[in-house]
């Protein structure tokens, strides 16, 4: 827990390439100090046998994601959660994102963490573990969701009434509940991929529709820690 804490701060006081240098650290970390404490592969996610299994779930995952982004484009009543003034800049912003950013810089460190390290070191029934994984995901995300409702002009008018402290409550909720339902998905396949491909589909795609959405005039560059809805 202190390698993530640490990582926490780190990333949200440094620019992006630093931010991602630090997440694969301590990726890096987690997972040999997971096999110092007994952990298989297997148990990790990280196993061979499932990865074919994990590969074909994650894509069908990726495709219903990719669906349920176009349904909410087509919706006037969802279509402003996509506009995020994070999103703005060039598309040499954007590519970076998508390409290292969100993958490299996000996704590995969460899933290794979340559905991978955790869940193998506590042991135990499936569910007790998830639950308290999940808890953790979300608190995770009490850092980037400060000022959230600001710079997301769909998030702002639904919970800018609201007080500070109740909005990143809710984000954190939110965030927990999308580790659990990701933490089922890799019970589901047996593999880490298949949660890991979803983040990425989530993220990615949320990021580069908000970047073709028009925004407010005034659109900023790319934050050093962008999130999706899964974080």
């Amino acid at each position: 827990m202190t390698i993530l804490a640490a990582a926490n701060v780190v990333v949200t006081r440094v620019g992006p390439g630093a931010a991602v240098a630090c997440n694969l650290a301590a990726a890096g970390l987690l997972l040999l100090l997971a096999r110092r404490c007994g952990a298989s592969w297997d148990a990790m996610g990280l196993g061979n046998a499932r990865l074919r299994r994990g590969l074909l779930i994650g894509a069908g995952v990726a495709g219903a994601v990719g669906a349920v982004y176009l349904v909410g484009l087509s919706l006037p009543a969802t279509r402003e959660l996509f506009v995020d003034e994070r999103a703005g800049g060039p598309v040499s912003g954007l590519l970076w994102q998508l390409m290292i950013g969100i993958p490299l810089g996000t996704v590995v460190l969460e899933e290794i963490a979340f559905r991978g390290v955790l869940p193998a070191l506590m042991g135990g029934s499936f569910w007790p573990g998830a639950v308290l994984s999940s808890a953790l995901f979300g608190a995770w995300h009490i850092l980037p969701a400060i000022g959230l409702g600001a710079t997301n002009a769909g998030v702002g008018s639904a919970i800018g009434g609201l007080s500070g402290s109740v909005q990143v409550g809710l984000v954190v909720l939110g965030t927990g509940a999308a580790g659990l339902l990701l933490l089922a998905q890799r019970r589901w396949s047996g593999h880490l991929v298949t949660p890991a491909l979803a983040h990425m589909a989530t993220n990615m795609l949320g990021a580069f529709i908000a970047w073709r959405t028009p925004a407010r005039p005034s659109r900023c560059r790319w934050s050093p820690r962008p999130r999706g809805p899964c974080g």
